[in-house]
């Protein structure tokens, strides 16, 4: 079965703010290969609004190898929007959610033979409070901004997690890969 993945960029001290996170070749081809693994890719609104960034680049392709695989990646990528206000979205490759976020993700694990990516922190929150998240794949960042939004922020329980794997990126971000322990026992 399909596996709900949060996947997001994070500093040091732990806020999820893509002004202060630097793009770069690697963190490009990483998520590229993410996302073209995905079967769909879970945004609200903002998040979604901040990724349309990417819409003029897959039309037209900066020559940059991996900033255009990741336009390409996510330009094709099915994406489910949570919003009420938006009423359009800029993506053919984009819809709005019909149901509520849980409905929505039951039936994608159903319904879908790949993982489903959670790439907002409002999504990430309700749906760990929910106990619906399989992973967590964490990019740490080097550096510290002080302030912004955590992306844990509003958590109702305590979630035990074990971690599966980490991954160092050359630029000295650290990937880390963590399994949901949903029965709240870690085995170590």
């Amino acid at each position: 079965m399909p596996k709900v993945i949060a996947a997001f960029n994070m500093t040091l001290d732990g806020f999820c703010d893509h002004t202060s996170i630097d793009g770069n070749e690697e963190m490009h081809q990483l998520y590229a290969d993410l996302i073209n693994q995905a079967g769909a890719l879970l945004y609200g609104r903002i998040t979604y609004q901040l990724m349309e960034y990417w819409i003029p680049i897959a039309k037209q392709p900066t020559g940059d190898k991996a900033t255009d695989a990741f336009a390409a990646a996510i330009d094709k990528a099915p994406k489910i929007v949570f919003s009420t206000t938006l009423k359009e979205l800029g993506w053919d490759s984009a819809k709005l959610a019909v149901k509520s976020l849980k409905e929505e993700v039951l039936d994608l694990k159903q319904n879908t033979g790949k993982d489903i990516y959670v790439c907002s922190p409002s999504l990430i929150v309700e749906l760990t409070n929910l106990q619906l998240i399989d992973e967590y794949q964490l990019c740490v960042h080097p550096v510290i901004v002080g302030n912004g939004l955590p992306l844990f922020k509003n958590i109702s329980q305590k979630i035990n997690l074990k971690l599966e794997k980490t991954e160092m990126l050359g630029f000295g971000a650290v990937v880390l890969y963590y399994q949901n322990v949903k029965d709240n026992n870690v085995d170590n």
